[in-house]
């Protein structure tokens, strides 16, 4: 596990600006002066930066993982100090461009760095690795919310994060790693690759679209359908968040699952548990259905990108695979608001159970 231990620290420190963007987001508000309508144009940036460096990342990654790992997160650190520096709307939204462009970019590396690291140690790594994104956020906003109850503004939190993912940048140099693009086994036809990472990009997509529904809109669901108090609200992100460690350390602890069985356990469990929580009639039952659904397609999303990593060892099919997944996170929240407008809240995220279907259906294929 000791080769992981980098690529795990680089992801864990990506977990804490987004855990703690979010309990910044109203000193942000406050301090900058901005209306929500401001502030939802201006977050509006992040995917607008990220699906372009997406894109090109992978590009320049691909034969020098290592490298470009090391150089985006460290890009990833300056983008999120540099927040600190805006002073009006337009300025954030160009900071949170600089910040959606490096984050994706560092999204890529990461996978790309995780599946050779993978093939060249012959070990199991994309689940604890991706473990400890959800195990930071968790840590990250009451820690945030602590130190604004200290009195220390945005700007100081961002600097202090930004410094803290250059520190876990620097462990990168001691990752093992081969030089140049590995030789890939098992050559595959360009359309067998464009096939296969739709496939698996649009299932990961699924499994993301519910994912960030969760984290969006559960508090509200809670607080204006089920009379929970603010404390008792805020805690469901996190329940989410800790069922999907748990899962995907289970399916590590494991002898190694087929892919087929986390596709039903998936399809199931998680569109069962969405559904739960949306038409739960109380806060234990919707809790349950939150819990349940992390728990269920925690492992979804990074076995999809394991077994890309091992079908493609040149890694094109890990990129295309992490770009097209995003679109999961692009498309949630017009999703679920279009559907609590037509069905309301609790409907739609419970109709979001459908999104398991396609994981079921592979299973039914019998594919791998």
């Amino acid at each position: 596990m000791l080769v992981g231990l980098p690529l795990i620290a680089v992801c864990a420190v990506w977990g804490v600006f987004w855990g703690s963007w979010s309990a910044l987001l109203p000193a942000v508000k406050l301090e900058l002066g901005l209306s929500a309508s401001d502030l939802g144009l201006a977050l509006s940036a992040v995917p607008v930066g990220a699906l372009p460096a997406m894109a090109l990342a992978g590009r320049l990654a691909r034969g020098r993982e290592r490298a470009a790992l090391l150089g985006f997160t460290v890009l990833f650190a300056l983008s999120v100090a540099g927040i600190g520096l805006a002073g009006t709307a337009w300025q954030l939204a160009l900071a949170l461009l600089l910040v959606g462009a490096s984050s994706g970019a560092l999204d890529i590396a990461l996978n790309l760095a995780t599946g050779r690291a993978e093939r060249e140690s012959g070990r199991r790594l994309f689940q604890p690795v991706h473990a400890a994104f959800p195990v930071a956020v968790i840590a990250a906003a009451p820690a945030t919310g602590l130190a604004r109850s200290l009195g220390l503004g945005a700007g100081t939190v961002l600097v202090a994060i930004g410094l803290i993912v250059i520190a876990a940048s620097l462990t990168l140099l001691a990752l093992p790693m081969g030089r140049g693009l590995p030789a890939t086994s098992s050559p595959i036809d360009r359309r067998s690759l464009v096939g296969a990472a739709l496939l698996l990009g649009t299932l990961a997509a699924c499994v993301l679209t519910i994912e960030n529904a969760v984290e969006q809109w559960s508090v509200l669901l809670l607080e204006e359908h089920r009379g929970a108090t603010p404390l008792t609200a805020s805690a469901a992100p996190a329940v989410y968040m800790a069922a999907l460690t748990v899962g995907r350390l289970t399916v590590q602890a494991l002898p190694r699952m087929p892919l087929r069985t986390l596709h039903l356990v998936a399809g199931v469990g998680g569109g069962a548990g969405i559904a739960l929580a949306g038409l739960g009639g109380s806060v234990p039952l919707s809790m349950a259905g939150f819990a349940m659904t992390g728990l269920a397609l925690g492992p979804m999303v990074p076995a999809l990108l394991s077994r890309a990593a091992a079908d493609d060892a040149g890694g094109t099919l890990v990129w295309s695979v992490s770009t097209i997944s995003y679109t999961g996170f692009v498309v949630s929240p017009l999703l679920v608001a279009g559907l609590s407008g037509w069905l309301g809240l609790p409907v739609a995220l419970a109709a979001l159970g459908l999104l398991g279907l396609p994981l079921v259906g592979r299973f039914m294929l019998r594919g791998p």
